[in-house]
């Protein structure tokens, strides 16, 4: 199989676990917030758009 054919596959797989971060990392960011870090919480989010900005 040439590699052309597996750069949709690669790209695909990338673009998986780089959505499965965001969440995990929007689910860390709420819990700190519910500690009363809502500051830390808000930079996080903030950080966040860069990957909705891909979407």
């Amino acid at each position: 199989m040439p590699n052309t054919d597996l750069l949709p596959s690669l790209l695909y797989k990338i673009n998986e676990n780089q959505l499965a971060l965001e969440a995990a990392i929007l689910e860390l960011s709420n819990w700190v917030e519910q500690r009363g870090s809502a500051e830390v919480a808000g930079n996080v989010r903030g950080t966040l758009t860069a990957i909705d900005r891909n979407k």
